[in-house]
């Protein structure tokens, strides 16, 4: 079958994780993803470590690599008029513009949402940024930190009763990629409907505040949502981290009563399959009664190795998951089976992000900056001459280096 978003054609001006994850998964899907970098640093998460080398010798950053594969790659300079009249071209032969920059830059350079509107109306201009295009901070600095700060998820993720910084970006992936992949789409949903197209706001620290349900929900209780003492923190036996004898650590997520009932069966603890929130007042999350039951379980399980209990519990329905490292997971069973990790050049791949009828994956390279800048201005109409005299002007750049 044709790939689901074969024939889409999307401009992609974004930087770092965000945006370049989110057109990494158009691109896996089939779009045309065109990489716009300046003729300067360009996207600066190539120069960040730690860094491998491919076949060449070439140092790389490998995460660069992996977010910018199956991308076509140009240099353009768009403050200068050239370059801005290349981009508005570009736009009118695209569907969707993503970016980063903060609020009002593109304005600056005459590349808003009128210039880019009145150019190309049934183009969906979507902006990613920290704080959105109002607002007090619309203006403001920030990194993933700071948005799962203000959006109070960062609090509730603690170790040693502190706030501990998640090595998954959920600012970043969660606020900013997944939700501008939402809602590109559904603005080119409607672009295709309408033929008008809609400028996208997407603002990470929004996103988070949207989605962290569950803290909202202890709120309009009454009850002040502490890490460690809710149903979903640590506040209850079933729902908890445990370690065993051998320093490795257990994930049981029995939440319902079921597979509570299923656990301590495996584990040898069946005098505690009714000591469970959902049928014993005394279990409530974060009470004297939970925190006992806890640590009980706690001792129980360090009196023997997380392999001598996964294999206890291999044949009970119980929803526990040993905790692996980051290299573990990829060599999981689960994930070969499910053929997840592709490794080319020294580089980590994983995809598809989801499975469909009809469509296969294969790692696609990743082109170094500038790579189709001719190309893709001959697809646009210009001339070898007028390229030649864009490149010469400080408008245009071409590729310096090998593809990685």
């Amino acid at each position: 079958m044709t790939q689901p978003l074969a024939g889409l054609r999307i401009l992609d001006l974004t930087r770092l994780l965000p945006g370049p994850a989110a057109t990494m998964h158009l691109a896996d899907f089939g779009a045309e993803v065109i990489k716009i970098e300046d003729l300067g640093e360009g996207d600066y998460l190539r120069s960040f470590p730690p860094f491998v080398r491919d076949a060449s010798g070439q140092q790389i950053n490998p995460t660069y690599v992996a977010l910018n594969r199956g991308k076509r790659s140009m240099r353009l300079n768009l403050k200068s008029p050239q370059g801005r009249e290349v981009l508005l071209r570009l736009a009118e032969q695209a569907d969707a513009l993503i970016e980063s920059f903060r609020p009002g830059t593109l304005d600056k350079l005459g590349l808003g949402w009128d210039a880019l509107h009145a150019r190309a109306p049934r183009l969906v201009l979507c902006s990613i940024s920290g704080y959105g295009r109002d607002g007090p901070l619309e203006h403001a600095a920030g990194h993933d930190l700071n948005y799962i700060a203000l959006a109070g998820v960062l609090d509730q993720v603690r170790a040693e009763g502190q706030p501990a910084i998640p090595n998954l970006q959920l600012g970043d992936v969660h606020g900013g990629t997944l939700t501008a992949l939402a809602a590109l789409l559904i603005a080119l949903l409607g672009a295709q409907r309408t033929g008008q197209g809609r400028q996208v706001d997407v603002a990470m620290t929004d996103a988070l505040l949207a989605h962290h349900v569950f803290p909202h929900g202890d709120l309009d209780c009454g009850v002040s949502p502490r890490p460690g003492q809710t149903l979903l923190t640590g506040g209850v036996a079933c729902y908890q981290v445990y370690g065993c004898a051998d320093a490795r650590h257990l994930a049981v997520g029995a939440l319902e009563l079921k597979f509570w009932r299923s656990f301590c069966a495996g584990v040898g603890l069946d005098a505690l399959a009714d000591a469970h929130w959902s049928i014993d007042v005394a279990q409530a999350p974060g009470t004297p009664a939970a925190r006992a039951l806890i640590e009980q379980v706690a001792g129980h399980l360090r009196s023997q190795t997380r392999a001598y209990w996964l294999d206890r519990l291999a044949r009970a329905d119980a929803c526990v998951a040993p905790v692996l490292t980051p290299a573990e997971a990829l060599e999981h069973p689960q994930a070969v089976a499910r053929e997840l990790v592709h490794r080319v050049g020294g580089v980590t791949h994983i995809g598809p992000l989801a499975r469909m009828t009809g469509l296969g994956f294969a790692v696609a390279p990743t082109e170094a900056p500038g790579t189709s800048s001719r190309a893709l201005l001959q697809q646009a109409g210009y001339s070898t001459s007028d390229i030649d005299a864009l490149i010469a002007g400080g408008a245009l750049a071409e590729a310096k280096e090998q593809a990685a």
